[in-house]
This record gives structure tokens, sequence and C-alpha cells, in this order.
């Protein structure tokens, strides 16, 4: 099937040959559209791309997708260690040691290509200080929402514009979960379940329910957005374990769909990141972005609001963006390493070291469900507290309490406050005798 793909030579110019690391999901659709597409690519590219090499601790695998002609190895250190390879493509993903392969190729002297969102989020100002150092370029347009092209939207489609701010569903697991939720008014785990069936979520789900995988994306985008370096550890995340089909009830009756959300800001004292989920109106595009797909929404000062949307994850989708930053780097390898596209958007001397905002210094809309006794002047103390925080309150519903319950639930929408000045309300909510436990607390946007 691959014959094509390794014996294809119409350029004048020896072929690129190219190194995969890991032949999974990913690493199999990458090797399948260069070979069905490589005639298209090596128009594009203006040189023939040869997979040469490929590591796989399942060499069965590399049998099943039609690579056995392939040099193959379970050492992935073999591949990056080896002379004739010119571009490593690093589809293992994780920390370690991914790190480690990626930063031999390129004390190498070999350009690299990663799908691995927690390695840039976590090592990237590391690993791109030393692609400057040795001339090559590391390229991960798939790290972030799969087959989209988000990363060369914000780096160089959008480059004219300032940046105000930039929302995404880039977890499809999340939003998956929370479709179903909507629809059919399911519970969480239920959803979860099916999902995990369905392979949409890991045995371990904590990555993407927990919102860790949206933060690792999220951090990237905001580094390209704002000129920044990397910081996931001051990324804000929250989960979407404590969403009930009640909170998605209410939200639909006040007008709003509630997505797990990436959102990052520049505002006059810094830069919001946070990952939570949020309540945005249901006439927004994105609030209709539904099942595993997903949607980045980016505000420019000149072109306005943008959207881009498609599949985040899958073997093809991803492997579109693989494949694309291969031929970018194709093209990009005889030109002047000072004269191209930066890693993060800006000239390396340029990021600056604008702050990022603790969640507490954030400014939103929220919506707030309370549990409290059924009993005349509930509402009263709650609403006295909210107006001596200097909290307006744009809407409320009061439900009748479930026959023989003696407690009630109690539904505030609020306008913009920090979000400190909400916590020390919702701390003096609590404490009232009337109250029952914690209360839920989901920030709204309007994206508007």
């Amino acid at each position: 099937m691959f014959d094509a793909l390794f014996k294809r030579g119409k350029s004048t110019m020896n072929p690129v040959k190219i190194g995969l690391l890991g032949l999974g999901t990913v690493g199999g659709g990458t090797a399948t559209v260069l070979e069905r597409n490589a005639e298209e690519i090596s128009r594009r590219a203006g040189r023939d791309i040869q997979v040469d090499f490929a590591a796989t601790l399942d060499l069965q695998q590399a049998k099943k997708l039609g690579l056995d002609s392939l040099r193959l190895t379970e050492d992935a250190f073999d591949v990056v260690n080896d002379p004739d390879i010119d571009i490593v493509v690093e589809l293992i993903g994780g920390y370690s040691p991914a790190k480690e392969l990626v930063m031999q190729a390129i004390d190498n002297g070999k350009h690299v290509v990663t799908a691995n969102k927690a390695l840039i989020a976590m090592h990237g100002n590391e690993i791109f200080a030393k692609a400057q150092e040795k001339g090559v370029i590391v390229a991960f347009e798939a790290a972030v929402a799969g087959g989209i092209p988000i990363i060369k939207a914000v780096r160089e489609g959008l480059s004219a514009n300032r940046i105000e701010w930039i929302a995404g569903i880039i977890n499809g697991t999340g939003n998956f979960i929370l479709t179903e939720m909507r629809e059919k008014g399911r519970a969480f785990d239920d959803v979860l379940a099916e999902a995990q069936e369905l392979g949409y979520a890991e045995a371990d789900p904590t990555f993407d329910v927990e919102g860790i995988d949206a933060a690792h994306k999220l951090t990237i985008l905001s580094s390209l957005a704002f000129g920044v370096p990397l910081q996931f550890s001051k990324t804000f995340t929250e989960g979407i374990t404590k969403i009930t089909p009640e909170d998605v009830e209410y939200a639909a009756e006040l007008g709003y769909a509630i997505k797990h959300l990436g959102i990052t800001r520049q505002t006059e004292k810094g830069i919001e990141q946070r990952v939570h989920p949020t309540m945005i109106p249901k006439s927004r595009l994105i609030a209709n972005v539904n099942g595993v797909m997903n949607a980045v929404l980016v505000k420019g000062d000149a072109v306005g609001a943008t959207l881009y949307y498609g599949a985040g994850a899958g073997d093809e989708p991803t492997a579109s963006s693989v494949v694309a930053d291969i031929v970018d780097i194709v093209r990009a390898m005889t030109s002047d390493p000072n004269n191209r596209v930066p890693h993060l958007a800006f000239q390396p001397d340029q990021l600056a070291e604008t702050p990022i905002l603790d969640v507490d210094e954030i400014t939103t809309a929220y919506y707030l469900r309370i549990c409290a006794l059924d009993q005349p002047g509930v509402l009263a103390e709650i609403t006295t507290i909210m107006g001596n925080s200097n909290i307006s309150i744009e809407a409320f519903i009061q439900k009748e309490p479930a026959e023989g319950a003696d407690q009630v639930d109690i539904i505030l929408l609020t306008q913009r406050v920090k979000e400190g000045d909400m916590n020390q309300a919702l701390s003096r909510i609590e404490a009232l005798p009337v109250t029952c436990g914690s209360a839920t607390k989901i920030r709204v946007e309007s994206l508007a």
C-alpha cells in the first residue's frame, strides 16, 4: 500500500526523510495521509517527503498499517540519532521520554513536529530556546484542537491584530458529556461511562474532565495571542464533574448553554488564563458546537470575532495538522533561521513579562445555585449580603420544593463582579443557618 510513498521521487532534490516516533492512532493517520496525498503534498512542498524510519513498541501494528517495508525499531532514540532523518515527528505523548527525545533531536540538528500539548505547555520555553540556538524548527499545530489550524491562524493569519481574547471548546470529551447532559437530561457519571465505551475518554479520564488537557492547550494559545512565555502552572483549571442535570436545565431556562471553555483575555492588570465550565448565551454560535467537536473564538481589534470549528481529535484530522507542519518545515528548510515564523508568534527577544492574573482578580458574571430552607425571608437574607458586597442581581429563579421537602433551590444570575468579592459573599451566604451546603458557582460570559 505504501510503496509509492517510499519510491516516488519526481523532485530533482533528494526526498525529505521523516522519522516517526509512535505508530498509534495519529502515527498511523500521518502515514496514511502522507501516502494518499503524496503527489499533492509534493507539489505544495516542492520536494518529495518520505517516511523512512519509525519507532514503535508494537511491530505488528506496523505490519497492519502496511509499513513493514520501513526501517523499524523499538528504541525511539535510534530514530532521533539516525543521520539520514531530516524531520522527527513525535507522536508518543506525555512528558517523558518525549522531552528527552525532542531535545536530542534538536541537538542533532533535526527539525521536529509534535502533537504533544502537554510537552509544549510544560517545557516549550526550554524546547524553543534550544531550537533557536540550533537553527531548527519545532512545529506543533496538532497540539491544539486537532485538525483545526488554530495555531497558524493566531500566529500568522491574525498577526496584524491585537488579540483581545480567545475562548475555546478545546476538549471533545468534555463537550460530548455536556452535550448529552443538555440534550437528554443525563447525569454526568452516566455519560462519562458511555464516553469511555465509545473511546472518547480514557480509562482514567482525569485530564479530560478536570480540564487539564484543555489547560495545556489554552496555555499555548495564550502565549501565541499575547506574546508571553508559556506558563501552564498559572492557568486556573476547573473541571465539569460537579455539573448536574439541574444546572443544565436552569441554564437553559435562563437562555444559556453550559460549555467547558478555555478563556484567555488581556486586561489592563494582566492576562486571564482560565479553564472552567462557562454559561454562554444560546444565541452564540459556539454555544451550538456539540458532541466531540471543537471550536475556538478569537477576537482581534481589526478583524473582530472569528470562529474556527472542526474535529479536535482523531487519526486523520490530527494527521492533517501534523502533515501541514511537515510541509511548512520542508518549505522553510533552506531559509535563514532568523527569518522564519517565530515559534510563539512574537520574536523571541520580544516576549513580554505581562503577569498572569490570579483567578480572584478576574471579573465576570455568575450563575449561583443555593440550597436553602423553604421559609419566609431567606431570599431577602441572601440578597442583602449580595447588596452589601455591591453585587447586582440580573435574574433569579426560585423553584417550588419537592413534595414533602423543606429545602429549595434558589437560582441567581449576577452582573459582572470580581471573583474575590463573589467568593467572600458566598462564604457569608453559606454560613447562614438557612442555607444548606456549598453553593454551586458557574461563571457566565457573553462572548460579545
